[in-house]
């Protein structure tokens, strides 16, 4: 038998969890020792040191299956590893794996895959890590999806109103033009009222701060404000964004134009950009410091 100061002994000596101490524990009938090695010969300990390092790089993946589409990245240490065959392997089967399940939300998908995750750590060398995932299941459209640069960069989009090869053709365009143009929106009545609020604090900053503009009667001030703001959603609002293979049509044309051809009335109706690594830590590595670390040992 064990205690719960057991438990939290082992932890303190593997780093694991507490689930996974307890476990171990219970498979050695309360050996320490023998948890130990249990934990290290599972990989569970060796994961458990490399928790606390930055995972960073890693690659964005898409998986479509019919009427379902999946979006998912996952984070590891190095680019290097980003690009083998192992760590390929277990981001496309976190992909499957949100493709087969209702998963609600980010926490419940690490946790289903928590050792599968432990398993890959200690395989692979680096630290691996679910960020996130979007999926799609449509009823009558298409999901499409598109990955830019190896993984860098993923898209996916849903496209309502016909499942045939035009609407695809559509949504195809529509997801190259998202990976491109890095819209924030579907449309302006999208944007937060803080997010608009704080655009025209900027622009009449801007205006008061320019001599040739501060003068300008109040009307006028307005209106350059309200011309900005429209400039605003003509930039981040995907249906007012202009083409990028065609910049004399917006994104709201082209789906106008595919409408009016097939005689159907399609309509994006929502999409996901995973930007590989945005907002996350970078790691640092000082090379010349860590060689004088070793020369010294």
């Amino acid at each position: 038998m064990f205690t719960s100061k057991d438990v939290m002994e082992l932890r303190k000596k593997t780093g694991a969890g507490v689930a996974d101490c307890q476990k171990a524990l219970k498979e050695t009938d309360g050996n320490m020792d023998k948890a130990v090695d249990y934990l290290r010969e599972k990989g569970i300990a060796t994961a458990a040191k490399k928790a606390s390092r930055i995972a960073a790089e890693g690659i964005v993946l898409a998986k479509v299956e019919g009427n379902t589409g999946v979006l998912v990245e996952v984070n590891c240490e190095t680019d290097f590893v980003a690009k083998g065959d192992q760590y390929i392997a277990f981001v496309n089967g976190v992909a499957e794996y949100v493709c087969a399940n209702d998963v609600k939300d980010i926490d419940e998908l690490v946790a289903a895959k928590n050792d599968e995750t432990v398993a890959a750590t200690a395989k692979i060398g680096e630290k691996i890590a679910i960020r996130r995932f979007a999926k799609y299941v449509t009823e009558n459209g298409v999901v499409e999806s598109y990955i830019h640069m190896g993984g860098k960069v993923g898209v996916l989009v849903e496209v309502e109103g016909c499942t045939c090869a035009g609407t695809r053709e559509l949504a195809h365009d529509v997801a190259l033009q998202i990976a491109a143009a890095k819209p924030l929106y579907l449309v302006a009545d999208e944007v937060p009222a803080d997010v608009v609020a704080k655009e025209k604090d900027i622009l009449l900053a801007q205006i008061q701060n320019d001599p040739k503009l501060a003068n300008k009667p109040e009307m006028v001030i307005n209106k350059m404000v309200e011309g900005k703001i429209n400039k605003y959603y003509d930039e981040n609002c995907l249906l007012r964004q202009a083409f990028v293979k065609d910049p004399a049509m917006n994104i709201e044309k082209l789906v106008k134009s595919y409408s009016d051809k097939m005689g159907k009335t399609l309509t994006i109706k929502r999409f996901t950009r995973f930007e590989m690594g945005e907002g996350l830590e970078k790691r640092n590595d000082d090379f010349a410091s860590e060689v004088a670390a070793q020369m010294k040992k």
